[in-house]
């Protein structure tokens, strides 16, 4: 199923569906503030293996980020960071960053067995965070990569529809989404380490 939200002004109606598909265990791919993503209820067990067997990988060996609404959820995840790493974080999201911390011990069981450090994202984006919000809780999510090697990342959404229609829930069109993903920054010695550079700049938030 493919619906179209507009990201200036989400339908709440339309929020509530997708919100209930993800209760449901249901997996759904959906714009964020960079590539569009691949997500799922955080809390679902067999929705995070339904997303693994998609994307062929080990959820322990798995790469993916924890979408919340702000700042308010990741202590729920993460261990405790220092007020200079906090400051930057409230500058810097939402906004086109993935920022990686040590795990506590509240990150689903299947994802930590052999991982100690989870991605976190505030997407400076509508629809991805007014879902998380009605949610409850962040979504577990990983970005959707084409095959070819000309464009890395789908980014229409009627493209992106066609190719996984079968395998995922809902696509939620909420416009052409961008070909550059976010920046990835390794927080868990105590410092900011770039080890992915994609669209966000962080020397601004420094």
């Amino acid at each position: 199923m493919l619906i179209r939200i507009y990201p200036e002004n989400p339908n709440e109606k339309t929020i509530e569906q997708v919100v209930d598909v993800l209760r449901k265990g249901g997996i759904i791919i959906y714009p964020t503030d960079t590539v569009y993503g691949m997500g799922c209820d955080i809390t679902n067990q067999k929705a995070i293996e339904a997303i693994c067997k998609i994307r062929r990988i080990k959820p322990e060996k798995a790469n993916f980020s924890f979408v919340c609404y702000d700042l308010s959820h990741i202590s729920d995840y993460i261990k405790p960071i220092d007020n200079e790493t906090f400051r930057v974080l409230k500058k810097a999201l939402p906004g086109p960053f993935t920022f990686i911390f040590k795990a506590n011990g509240n990150v689903p069981k299947l994802l930590s067995s052999n991982k100690k450090t989870v991605g976190i994202r505030v997407p400076d984006n509508n629809i991805a965070r007014c879902i998380v919000k009605m949610l409850g809780n962040p979504i577990l999510s990983t970005s959707i990569h084409d095959d070819d090697e000309i464009m890395e990342y789908s980014t229409d959404p009627e493209l992106i529809h066609e190719k996984y229609e079968d395998l995922v829930s809902l696509v939620i069109d909420g416009g052409y989404g961008d070909t550059t993903p976010s920046t990835v920054v390794d927080c868990t010695n105590g410092d900011f380490e770039i080890i992915r550079e994609g669209k966000g700049e962080l020397e601004m938030y420094l």
